[in-house]
């Protein structure tokens, strides 16, 4: 009999904001949540930049996101991963799903599909469809697909009856979000993903692309967003506002709160490395609530 036990994976966490602007407050508590998480449980947290929508992208964005991270103690290990550096990967992933008739063409218009809030399948049999003008779909199949969050609980959904054939490649000739987190979160080995409740339901189609993929599947931790008084989600397509960067010490603490940390009055000046380190010794990921969103007033 064979007593070994097998060997521990080593915790690899990320944060993986979109350079469309700079930091707010609602994306530095999701970086904060991450980066603790990383850091309690002794492992690596890296920074991906998803660079992968150029009409989206805000030229310098990228480097004012690192700045804010560093600036608020949040320092990261290994290199920073672009998206936009592994496109040829994406390319020869949905080729090999065409091929293998796992995924297929689609010219279906937004127009089209207005009143479908799921994919009715008018193109899953269109084979004389190209790549010219026409967005790629990956088949789905017929099963429950179920994971636990260790925040939010159990989730399950059934895919072809809540979503359908998804997009994966657009018709803009950009690769879709969802096989692009895929494919990176386990190119760089994450172990845990840990962020907003916004991105919940992406995930069962993350998952389903990891398993059709045969790719590894992180566990996953899904904080509740940040809302503002106008009970809108803190986001820059809300317009959120940009974090100050004189006020790092306020802006963590108040993350810190947020995340129902609890930190003494005591440390609201206190230095973000020493803010940050408290937030390690004390994290608990079971004193997030089970909701979707937290309002927070700020100053």
């Amino acid at each position: 009999m064979n007593d070994t036990l097998p060997p521990v994976v080593p915790y690899i966490g990320r944060f993986a904001p979109s350079p469309t602007g700079p930091l707010h407050f609602g994306s530095l508590v999701s970086a904060l949540a991450s980066f603790l998480d990383a850091k309690a449980n002794q492992g690596r947290w890296l920074v991906r930049l998803e660079d992968i929508d150029p009409p989206r992208t805000q030229p310098g964005a990228d480097k004012k996101i690192l700045c804010a991270l560093e600036a608020h103690g949040l320092h990261w290990n290994d290199e920073v991963l672009y998206q936009s550096s592994n496109l040829p990967a994406y390319r020869h992933i949905i080729d090999t799903l065409i091929s293998d008739n796992q995924a297929y063409y689609c010219d279906c218009s937004r127009q089209m599909l207005k009143n479908y809030p799921v994919y009715p399948g008018f193109c899953v049999s269109n084979d004389k469809l190209t790549s010219e003008n026409a967005a790629i779909r990956v088949r789905v199949k017929d099963e429950d697909l179920v994971f636990e969050d260790e925040i939010q609980g159990r989730q399950s959904q059934q895919l072809r009856k809540d979503i359908g054939d998804f997009v994966i490649f657009r018709k803009d000739g950009l690769v879709a979000y969802q096989l692009a987190v895929a494919v990176d979160d386990s190119r760089q080995r994450i172990t845990k993903v840990v962020r907003g409740s916004d991105l919940l339901d992406s995930t069962f189609r993350q998952v389903y692309l990891q398993k059709l993929l045969q790719l590894n599947t992180p566990g996953y931790a899904h904080i509740p967003v940040i809302i503002g008084t106008d009970g809108k989600k803190l986001s820059k397509q809300n317009y959120a506002k940009p974090l100050d960067p004189k006020n790092t010490s306020n802006n963590l603490y108040l993350a810190l709160k947020a995340l129902k940390l609890e930190p003494s009055r005591d440390l609201i000046n206190a230095p973000p490395s020493e803010l940050v380190q408290w937030g390690v010794v004390h994290w608990d990921i079971g004193k997030i609530p089970r909701k979707l969103g937290i309002e927070v007033h700020l100053p």
